[in-house]
């Protein structure tokens, strides 16, 4: 499986001029390509490198393979959209492959800049172990506040796939971002706090409308998503490792159109609309395929709605969001974990269940009200 790993780089003063003076001198060249390609609708690269190698490697003293990747990195940026000129920011990322980086050990890494080349140390977090031979492809310089890093892709192995003894079903909400079938709830409470005061701000920012107001307003938007993505990491880590510890595949409800297809009141749309349900799915999903165990998908209509027991599905046995009664066999429960339980149910174990993402194909539960006398 491959994954993305941000190494820090450790850097003096006068070595971080230097990659700052490369930067903008290789963003400063693909905008001259940007141009070149809008005005000839050119997206293929070999015909944009007849065009203008010579020139660029000259004009901005890049070296050979920087302005390959200079006209490689407009290509793939044009071909996203053939309407517009592209525009790169002087900060933007450089892209380096392996003849213009090299790692030397797993503590440093020979880098090409406008002076020559650097030999740098890098910070890898204690999380995560990287061996350089696992690095494939290209990878990224990126200057963030102040720092640089390289975004390096790697061949991350999974562990060998868990033939699985249960079913862990996993219910995706808004009050309660996530709840299992043993009953477990991630609660949604300190995450509807941090909207709130974030969307207080907000406006108050929008209304003033100056540069440095919206300035801030960039600034507390990538706050709360990185915010957003820490809670989705933390859920999504311990509903893996508790479908490791059980041996079980992962039940969890198909997204695909969620937004679409459900319906909120006025008042919760911003709720509704503010979390990343997707991806919370997709960080289950890597981190369940790396430690080998089955993701399955599955259309979850009316399991809010449906008693476990008795399989008696009715509006009437939801009186509120959060509780569930039975209007058949008076099986009480609330109403998340009922949802999350059939989830479960609507999974069998003797599925041939593989790592990773699977779609489950089950008929679709019809709506209707049954009871049973």
């Amino acid at each position: 499986m491959m994954q993305t790993v941000f190494v820090k780089l450790e850097t003096s003063d006068k070595e971080a001029e230097a990659l700052i003076q490369t930067m903008h001198q290789f963003n400063a060249a693909c905008n001259a390509v940007a141009e070149v390609a809008f005005h000839t609708h050119t997206a293929n690269k070999i015909k944009l490198q007849k065009e203008v190698y010579y020139s660029i490697k000259e004009r901005y003293n890049l070296s050979a393979q920087m302005a390959i990747r200079v006209i490689a990195k407009v290509a793939e940026v044009y071909k996203r959209d053939r309407s517009i000129q592209p525009v790169f920011k002087p900060d933007g990322a450089i892209v380096y492959d392996q003849r213009n980086l090299s790692w030397k050990g797993l503590d440093r890494i020979s880098i090409t800049t406008l002076n020559g080349r650097l030999k740098l140390p890098v910070k890898i977090g204690e999380y995560r172990q990287l061996d350089h031979k696992q690095v494939r492809g290209q990878a990224d310089l990126i200057y963030r506040n102040g720092k640089f890093f390289i975004a390096v892709v790697v061949d991350a192995p999974s562990e060998p796939v868990i033939v699985p003894k249960n079913v862990l079903g996993v219910d995706l909400g808004i009050v309660n971002i996530a709840t299992d079938s043993t009953g477990e709830v991630f609660s949604g409470k300190k995450i509807d706090d941090v909207r709130e005061r974030t969307a207080t701000i907000r406006s108050a920012l929008q209304s003033v409308g100056t540069k440095s107001a919206k300035r801030h307003l960039k600034k507390i938007g990538k706050r709360e998503g990185r915010f957003h993505r820490d809670v989705n990491h933390c859920i999504s880590k311990k509903i893996v490792a508790k479908a490791k510890d059980t041996e079980s595949v992962i039940a969890v409800e198909d997204l695909t159109g969620i937004r679409e297809r459900t319906t909120v009141r006025k008042s919760q749309r911003s709720r509704h609309h503010s979390w990343s349900f997707y991806q919370l799915r997709n960080f289950i999903g890597y981190k369940a395929d790396l430690a080998g165990i089955g993701v399955v998908d599955i259309n979850a209509a009316y399991t809010s709605q449906e008693c476990p027991h008795c399989h008696t599905i009715s509006k009437l046995n939801r009186p509120n969001r959060n509780s569930f009664s039975c209007i058949s066999c008076g099986f009480s429960a609330p109403a998340d974990t009922v949802a999350a339980l059939n989830i479960r149910d609507r999974v069998s174990v003797n599925l041939p269940i593989v790592s990773g993402f699977i779609k489950h194909d089950l008929p679709q539960v019809q709506a209707h009200e049954f009871i049973r006398g």
